[in-house]
Order: structure tokens, then C-alpha cells, then sequence
């Protein structure tokens, strides 16, 4: 026996198949593509079938209204999961596994990416920018990195010098060299992030910046160039001429 939304009462569990063909989310992946389905169709081919009373389109719905975004949804650990009705360890553990491998498989091509960039040589701020932006904006405070070239300006590695209000004070020309040196660079690039949000250089940010330029010269390690970086952002005292 049917009711007028067109499930079967009879029923205690409710899977997609239960839904008209052409609202069926793996028939519309199908025809379709994965791209062309909700974030709520793609949770339900992944949970499979629903709960007593609930189908599973409706379910993943509740899902991701629960949380308030896919992103969430993703976050979210095991016990938080099984507190939405209905989804069991069983449900909430193949959501986990799913979002796991492309936890890795992101974390792969991330990799992959910052490997080919250290081996070809770096032509512009913005190749230096995306290599240590996932190093620095998740911070609240600011943090103050070092990467290390060698003659073909090929990347020899980043380090992470400070991590704290930048002052002259702190960020001195021994620890900002030392890896440096370790590495036998022939010139570096020093970056840090603002919280804030401001790409604009503070007056302590240009004093940093005269101040290690000018003990590169004297240890022989040209600082190309001072970048800040936030989320949204990046500001490169190269590009504009400050250094």
C-alpha cells in the first residue's frame, strides 16, 4: 500500500528505489555525471537506504541540514554522525570511510603538487604562494616562514621560524638565516600570514624586511623577496617594488 507521497507504508525501510526513476539519484548519475547531483544525492548513494518511515533522500537532506554544509558534514566525527535518527555505526562508518579516502586522496594530489613545484624552478610570488598557504592562514597568530633556493632558484625546503607577533626583536637575522645556510642556499624568500585578513605591509613588517635584506648581503643570501600572505590574498614587497 502506497500513501500519496508514493511510498510504500508496508515497508519498514525506505531505499531510493522507492522514489520515481527519474528523481532516483544513481539513475540520474547515470544519464547525468556525478557533477549534476545535489550535495543531499550524493549522501543518500553513499548511506543506501533509509530508516523506518524515512527514505533516504530525505535523510541525507536532514543530514545536511543538521550540520549546514557538506563541509560539516564531512568534519563531523562518528558520535556526531549517529545522532541524526536513523543513521546507525553502520551508515555513519560508510560516510566516514568515503570522506577518508578522499581525505587521502587529496592530501595525494596536494603533495604531488608541491613536489613538481620544488623541482621546477620559481618565476613569481604566486608560486611561492600556494606552497605555504596551507601552512600558515589556519593560524590565529602570525607565523613566519623561510624558504630556501638554490642557483636555479629551485626550492631546497620551508622552514618555520616564529610563530607570534612579528617585531625586528624577534625575528632576527640568526634564526632566519641558520636553515638557510644549513641547506647552502643561495637565496631565500621570507613570508608570514596576517590574521587580519590586511595584506598591506605594517611599518614592522618594512623594518623586518630592510633589516634581513640587508644582512642577506653581508652573508651572501639575497632575500628575493617578502611575502604576506592571507586567505584571501597575498601581498609581494617584490612586485611592488619595496624590495
Amino acid at each position: 500500500m502506497k500513501d500519496k507521497t508514493g511510498y510504500n507504508q508496508s515497508r519498514q525501510t525506505y531505499t531510493v528505489h522507492d522514489l520515481p526513476q527519474s528523481e532516483r539519484p544513481r539513475e540520474r548519475l547515470k544519464e547525468n555525471g556525478a557533477g549534476s547531483l545535489a550535495s543531499h544525492e550524493l549522501l543518500a548513494i553513499i548511506l543506501g537506504s533509509g530508516s523506518q518511515g524515512e527514505s533516504v533522500v530525505v535523510m541525507a537532506q536532514k543530514l545536511l541540514a543538521h550540520f549546514g554544509s557538506l563541509k560539516a558534514v564531512f568534519e563531523a566525527s562518528l558520535e556526531d554522525l549517529q545522532k541524526i535518527k536513523g543513521l546507525g555505526p553502520a551508515k555513519a562508518s560508510q560516510l566516514l570511510a568515503c570522506f577518508e579516502i578522499a581525505r587521502r586522496v587529496n592530501k595525494k594530489i596536494t603533495e604531488d603538487e608541491k613536489e613538481n613545484l620544488q623541482l621546477r624552478p620559481v618565476t613569481s610570488p604566486g608560486d611561492i604562494v600556494e606552497l605555504i598557504k596551507s601552512k600558515i592562514i589556519n593560524y590565529s597568530r602570525e607565523q613566519f616562514l623561510v624558504v630556501s633556493f638554490d642557483t636555479r632558484n629551485r626550492i631546497l625546503g620551508t622552514d618555520s621560524i616564529s610563530t607570534g607577533t612579528l617585531t625586528a626583536s624577534l625575528v632576527h637575522p640568526r634564526e632566519t638565516f641558520e636553515s638557510a645556510i644549513r641547506k647552502h642556499a643561495a637565496s631565500i624568500i621570507i613570508s608570514h600570514n596576517h590574521p587580519s585578513g590586511d595584506t598591506e605591509p605594517s611599518e614592522e613588517d618594512m623594518k623586518i624586511t630592510k633589516r634581513l635584506s640587508e644582512a642577506g648581503k653581508v652573508m651572501g643570501i639575497e632575500v628575493l623577496d617578502h611575502i604576506i600572505v592571507t586567505k584571501n590574498g597575498y601581498f609581494s614587497f617584490k612586485e611592488k617594488g619595496m624590495i
